[in-house]
């Protein structure tokens, strides 16, 4: 008889072979470091951008606020140990992905912000492939 399907694991494994569990682990591990480093990036960035400047400027600098927060939260969520609904899981990093996304596209129109976009799609990237564990 098969073990029911615990939470935050990936859909249709109830008793994870060694080897789906070690990928699942480092993908969630990868994708919570590189939220964490997102987060970092989107906050040095945002503050370096004068508030109250140009439209441009301002909505980069309020997405740059946004990205943090969101890796921030994603990165505390996916180090946790508490059960975790996989739905959950997958709705959160999925957000993280789009907000990573909308980010670096708003920071590739700034010079000197491109360690901040490459940043926020080394993170998009990692979610992608989290998500990919889920599935």
């Amino acid at each position: 008889m098969f073990a029911p399907v615990r939470p935050g694991y990936p859909q249709g494994v109830t008793s994870p072979t060694s080897q789906q569990l070690y990928r699942f682990l480092e993908d969630r591990f990868t994708c919570a470091q590189a939220c964490t480093e997102c987060a970092r990036a989107c906050a040095v960035r945002a503050s370096l951008v004068d508030p109250g400047g140009t439209e441009i400027q301002e909505r980069a600098r309020r997405l740059g606020i946004m990205c943090a927060e969101v890796c921030d939260a994603t990165c505390r969520a996916l180090s946790e140990e508490n059960r975790q609904d996989e739905e959950g899981i997958r709705v959160r990093v999925d957000w993280c992905r789009s907000v990573c996304l909308e980010c670096a596209n708003a920071f590739d129109a700034h010079p000197g912000a491109e360690s901040a976009a490459a940043g926020c799609r080394a993170c998009a990237d990692a979610c992608a492939v989290f998500l990919e564990t889920l599935e």
